[in-house]
């Protein structure tokens, strides 16, 4: 039997056929392929976050005590410790028991490096509380006990202020410009660092708590009004160089030292809790880094 020949649409028909069969089967053979995922975002760095201050930063005799400088009487759950673990930041805490102002540029302790060293151009955050030794604010508070009541004694508030004039007020007001230049100086070593100042908050409240606490009622409202008077000078210069005053205040109202022993976030001039007299135990130091983290966490 004879073929017959076929025409050019046929042939043309039967190759298109044959190429698109054979593309079919290579796309069928070919494995299927997405795009490779990204890799994941790498996380941010920890915050660089530097503590200076005296006691109430370095929360002495609270357990567990910093083995790294035991002149320094620093705790490992002070207020530094609490904010730096909310926030995940890396702490260095140089914070000094008795520390001045003037401790901070220069060895408090032989061996101990001035507080200012710790900081450089990277760091990120600085936590400050000083004043209360350079202001004779503790000194103001032993003069002010009374073991007997009134009128066996004599008032604190009465000797400072005879003449029309306060001393310890005074005091803290001729120290002010000190603080300034403190602050000045924070700026120029950490020129891009946030700064917060923490305050000192509330001893003993309005007309104290005699005898839970050796201090008569006039006595006890006016050695809280000093202690506020140094808040508000920190509170000033931290508004004038650009830093975060942290108000602890109204973090101890019905947490002071006239409160029932468990409820208490500063101890009085006999501690119930692991802390020196007259400073933060460690449910004061939680509360007082909590609330500093709350702040850097606004700001950053």
């Amino acid at each position: 039997m004879q073929t017959r020949p076929r025409t050019p649409l046929a042939a043309v028909s039967a190759a298109l056929c044959t190429s698109l069969c054979a593309a079919g089967v290579l796309a069928a053979a070919a494995p299927v392929t997405s795009a490779a995922p990204r890799p994941p975002a790498s996380a941010p760095a920890p915050l660089d976050y530097v503590a200076l201050g005296d006691s109430f930063a370095a929360a002495p005799l609270v357990s567990p005590a910093d083995p790294s400088n035991l002149l320094c009487v620093r705790s490992l759950a002070d207020y530094p410790h609490v904010a730096a673990k909310a926030l995940g930041a890396r702490l260095t805490d140089v914070s000094c028991s008795a520390a001045t102002a003037g401790d901070l540029s220069k060895p408090q302790h032989p061996g101990t490096r001035p507080q200012y060293e710790a900081l450089n151009t990277g760091t990120d955050v600085v936590s400050i509380t000083i004043g209360g030794n350079d202001t004779g604010l503790v000194a103001a508070a032993l003069d002010c006990v009374n073991l007997l009541p009134e009128p066996v004694g004599s008032s604190c508030a009465a000797r400072n202020t005879a003449g029309g004039s306060d001393k310890v007020k005074d005091g803290i007001d001729a120290w002010a410009p000190q603080f300034g230049t403190v602050l000045a100086e924070i700026r120029r070593r950490s020129p891009h660092a946030d700064v917060f100042v923490i305050g000192y908050g509330n001893y003993i409240r309005p007309g104290g708590c005699f005898p839970v606490q050796p201090l008569w009622a006039d006595d006890a409202t006016y050695l809280q009004g000093a202690v506020n008077h140094l808040g508000a000078v920190l509170r000033d210069a931290a508004h004038d160089h650009g830093a975060t005053f942290v108000d602890t205040y109204r973090l101890g109202i019905g947490h002071d030292a006239c409160a029932a022993p468990a409820d208490r976030h500063t101890e009085g001039f006999v501690p119930t809790d692991d802390a020196a007299p007259l400073h933060p135990n460690g449910k004061g130091a939680e509360a007082v880094g909590e609330a500093l983290a709350a702040a850097v966490r606004v700001t950053r």
